[in-house]
C-alpha cells in the first residue's frame, strides 16, 4: 500500500470528493438492473444520514471513498466505498475498510453491514470484507432478498 495516506470525514460536495462518488454510482448504475442496485448519489447519502470519508495520498488527491449511512442506534451500513481505477489492487481498499471500521465503533455501533453484488464483478470486494470479518447476513433494514446482492454484517 502506498505511503502517506490520510483518512478523514469529507464533505461529500468537495469536488473530488463528489468526482469519485459520481464514478462509483455510474460504475454500479451501468453493472445492475435498476431494482438490484442499491448505491446512492452524494445527496442521497447526505440526506439519509450518511458520513462520508475519504483517503487522500501524499499529494493530497482523494484516492478512495465511502460512507457510513446509519441502520439503527447501535447498527451503521457501509455505502459507497469506491477505489479510483488505477488504484485498484494496492491495498487502499482495505485500508479504508479498516479505517471506517474504526470509526463505526468511534461512533458507538456494535454491528456494520453491508450490501454488495454477487456477481464475479463485486468478487474482490466480497473478498476484501471477509478478510476484515464480515459474514453472510439476512438482508437488514428496508433491503429484501435479491439474488443479486449479497449481504453481509460484522459485530464490533
Amino acid at each position: 500500500m502506498p505511503d502517506g495516506l490520510s483518512f478523514q470525514a469529507d464533505d461529500p460536495a468537495r469536488a473530488p470528493v463528489a468526482d469519485l462518488l459520481a464514478r462509483h454510482h455510474a460504475m454500479m448504475r451501468a453493472g445492475s438492473p435498476p431494482d438490484s442496485c442499491h448505491v446512492r448519489t452524494a445527496e442521497e447519502l447526505v440526506g439519509g444520514g450518511a458520513q462520508v470519508f475519504s483517503i487522500t495520498d501524499a499529494g493530497g488527491a482523494v484516492v478512495a471513498v465511502g460512507g457510513l449511512s446509519p441502520v439503527a442506534p447501535d447498527h451503521l451500513e457501509l455505502k459507497s466505498m469506491h477505489v479510483a481505477a488505477g488504484l485498484r489492487g494496492t491495498g487502499i481498499g482495505a485500508h479504508l475498510l479498516a479505517r471506517m471500521i474504526e470509526a463505526a465503533a468511534r461512533a458507538g455501533a456494535t454491528r456494520l453491514s453491508l450490501e454488495t453484488g454477487s456477481g464475479p464483478d463485486h468478487a474482490a470486494a466480497r473478498t476484501i470484507y471477509a478478510r476484515a470479518g464480515f459474514a453472510p447476513c439476512p438482508p437488514f433494514g428496508s433491503y429484501r432478498s435479491d439474488p443479486l446482492s449479497v449481504f453481509m454484517t460484522k459485530a464490533l
